[in-house]
């Protein structure tokens, strides 16, 4: 299909859509957030298990994305995202019945399998967009997911602690259905002419693997792997400590997400355009490192007096700093793709981030158990070396000054 060739995003009317149809997915996402480390307890899980059961998600999604991308590739990207709805619907049904940790965990697998359409839906917006304007679309994508985590999580929170975990299960999987009927109904397939010679990926690790060896691509990859990695490790544990710590009601932590959600709409949505022409690519990123190394390592140590202000802080560095590095990331990926592998390798890309949401969460988890403020100094210390190899080296694709 024919892509724009200039002016805003928003005026091609099927980034709009999938624009809502990411931001209704990523509040049925969201929801969980919350949630399932205080469920998890409830449940008797240790601290580690807490982090394990958001590895076990991603490794599950580290299975899957390669394979979802290049089903895109090969069938189109509509047939992909509705799928994979569809999955993430019955994996909520599942949790809202899941009153032992063993349907937990085959819950969160699910979903894990149902979370390809994230992928699919990255390679929709290369397609549709020129490779000068896809930072500023990612961008957008990102504002989506931002606002996801606005209502999401205090939504999460709330059912919760009125309604009980069934509802929270089950509101999810009626907002899948609503998404499900938005794509049916109002976006079409992007791919003109699919490639069905194009072999479907089922290898993930030989697939990662394969990706190192492509100077194209393996800087951004090792680079997408440890920032998804030090900020996962702050995610899984944050509402523990901000439960054990600061004495935050479960409804309280969600407004927290809450706020993060607010920030990261906030950049991504309309700052990131305008951050990628004053500074350029590669020092966006180097910036992007040094936001979330303070904005990390700031959070244990916050006095309970000032923790609403210097909370504020923190959210809004990691927020500039995820949105520095996220789109930035995946123009560059899309940018040096060519048109029949814009679905593989945004795949592989996420297949590195679901490995870094398997390392990050175990080890946050193992972490927090040694001591509360473990998770946050790992995971600013991890940007800090980042940003020191940034100001050595030159990734691979870097097109910015």
């Amino acid at each position: 299909m024919a892509r724009p060739t200039g002016g805003s995003p928003w005026s091609d009317k099927r980034l709009l859509v999938l624009f809502l149809t990411i931001f209704i997915d990523l509040i049925g996402f969201g929801i969980f957030i919350p949630v399932i480390p205080v469920y998890a307890r409830a449940l008797h899980a240790s601290d580690a298990l807490v982090g394990d059961l958001g590895a076990l998600f991603s490794l599950m999604m580290f299975i899957a994305t390669p394979v979802w991308g290049s089903l895109s590739d090969r069938y189109g990207r509509r047939p992909v995202i509705l799928l994979a709805i569809a999955i993430s619907a019955a994996s909520y049904v599942l949790f809202a019945h899941s009153t032992t940790l063993v349907l937990l965990v085959v819950s969160r697998m699910l979903t894990g399998l149902g979370s390809g359409n994230i992928t699919a839906a990255q390679a929709y917006v290369t397609d549709i967009t020129p490779p000068e304007g896809r930072a500023k679309a990612m961008g957008l994508i990102g504002a989506a997911f931002g606002l996801g985590f606005i209502f999401g999580p205090p939504m999460g929170s709330f059912i919760y602690a009125r309604f009980g975990v069934e509802w929270v299960g089950h509101l999810a999987a009626i907002i899948c259905l609503l998404n499900f009927l938005a794509v049916w109904a109002w976006l079409p397939e992007s791919i003109a002419n699919r490639d069905r010679e194009r072999k479907v990926r089922i290898k993930p690790v030989s697939g990662v693997m394969r990706a190192l060896k492509d100077v194209r691509f393996r800087d951004l990859y090792l680079m997408s792997f440890v920032f998804i990695t030090a900020y996962s490790m702050m995610q899984m544990t944050i509402a523990l400590l901000w439960i054990d710590d600061y004495a935050l009601s479960d409804e309280q932590v969600g407004l927290m997400f809450a706020m993060v959600g607010v920030a990261s709409a906030i950049v991504q949505g309309g700052l990131i355009g305008w951050l990628q022409r004053r500074f350029g690519e590669r020092r966006l990123m180097r910036y992007g490192c040094a936001c979330m190394a303070v904005g990390l390592g700031m959070i244990p140590f916050i006095p309970l007096a000032w923790f609403i202000p210097l909370s504020a802080l923190s959210i809004a560095l990691l927020a500039l700093g995820s949105g520095c590095l996220n789109p930035t990331l995946l123009s560059l990926l899309s940018r040096n793709a060519g048109p029949h592998e814009q679905g593989e390798v945004l795949g592989i890309n996420q297949s590195f981030g679901s490995l870094a949401r398997v390392a990050g969460p175990a080890m946050g988890g193992r972490l927090y158990t040694l001591g509360h403020a473990w998770p946050y100094v790992t995971a600013g210390a991890i940007m800090l070396a980042v940003l020191f190899h940034l100001r050595s080296a030159r990734p691979t694709g870097d097109a910015g000054a």
